[in-house]
């Protein structure tokens, strides 16, 4: 079975593998659609901490259904589409027995700590498939990105009328800042890229504010009546933007962590008193925020069809990586297509 892989930093090639078969409780895929993620990049530029090299890559991942193993449910059918949940539970940990698995102890992501979709084939649980037959192939592989962008707003509890400024606009700080304005949330987005800001306006968000153009504080002052944001969601992973989410929260306001910062954050300590923030960790996403994702996704296709910046064919999937990395300002998402 052939299988792209990122064999050492900056380099990625085909690979043979051996074909997987399903056991118990599993399910055959057949890769149709996989969605490249920062974290692939990350990897490829070697920057990711999480991954071991040589690694296939892919969690954001759609497919349709060759066979099912044992013990698995009548309705997996071949045939069926489906979108994975690419992350494991252990249910034993402390986060597992509060019913919390996205944030399992000891998760692996497919592509991250675990070979990921990226290959012809691909075997998982049945209870880590949703079946989906109404979205477009496509538009499978971008409901997990989006998922954790609705989920760190989930998190922050977003409530109708509020003002959210969601730092970053990759694919999870868009999720994000979707996932507010559906909650009928007020959106601001702080993103570097001139190339993103009327993307990123026609995506219903108010105002975009370039932080290499402005003042990006005294910006968000202006646009809150000097209040700052109820709630500001870090979807960037620099010290500089971890400082910038609590300086841009409001007092009493909400502050949700999406991003991984790689460095040491030097904080002024105070303003988590002076203000009382709540301030939340988000990681991965639940099926609800599938869910939510999907039904947002059927409503509104069009949406979809603008966040695909390019798609690939298989064969020519291995200068997927060099050409995002050539074209990071002007890209929300890559896509690798698989021949039927």
């Amino acid at each position: 079975m052939k299988a792209l892989r990122i064999s050492e930093i900056g380099k990625t090639e085909f690979c043979e593998v051996d074909p997987p078969a399903p056991g118990s409780g599993e399910v055959l895929l057949k890769v149709r659609h996989v969605g490249l993620c920062g974290s692939d990049l990350n990897t490829f530029r070697g920057l990711n901490p999480l991954v071991e090299l040589p690694r296939i890559p892919g969690h954001e991942i759609g497919g349709r259904i060759v066979v099912s193993g044992p013990d698995v449910p009548e309705g997996f059918a071949r045939g069926a589409s489906a979108i994975v949940i690419p992350y494991t539970n252990c249910g034993q940990c402390a986060a597992c027995r509060k019913g919390r698995v996205n944030a399992c102890q000891f998760n692996a992501t497919l592509g991250v700590q675990r070979d990921g979709g990226m290959a012809d084939h691909l075997c998982v649980p049945w209870q880590k498939l949703i079946l989906n037959d109404s979205l477009p192939a496509r538009h499978l592989a971008l409901v997990e990105p989006l998922s954790v962008g609705f989920h760190a707003v989930a998190r922050a509890g977003v409530k109708s009328g509020e003002t959210v400024v969601v730092l970053g606009g990759g694919m999870i700080g868009v999720g994000a800042m979707l996932g507010a304005i559906g909650r009928g949330a007020r959106v601001i987005a702080v993103e570097v890229s001139h190339a993103k800001r009327e993307p990123l306006l026609a995506l219903g968000v108010e105002a975009v504010i370039n932080p290499r153009q402005q003042d990006a504080l005294e910006a968000v002052q202006d646009l809150t009546n000097g209040d700052g944001a109820d709630v500001t969601v870090e979807a960037v992973g620099l010290p500089e933007t971890f400082l910038a989410a609590v300086d841009m929260a409001c007092f009493a306001g909400r502050v949700v962590y999406v991003g991984y910062a790689k460095e040491k954050v030097p904080y002024n300590t105070a303003l988590f008193n002076l203000k009382e923030l709540d301030m939340f960790g988000s990681r991965n996403a639940t099926r609800e925020d599938f869910e939510a994702v999907i039904d947002f996704a059927t409503s509104n296709p069009e949406t979809s069809d603008r966040l695909i910046s390019r798609v690939f064919d298989w064969d020519d999937a291995p200068a997927s990586f060099a050409w995002w990395e050539a074209n990071r300002n002007e890209t929300f998402k890559v896509v690798v297509e698989f021949p039927e």
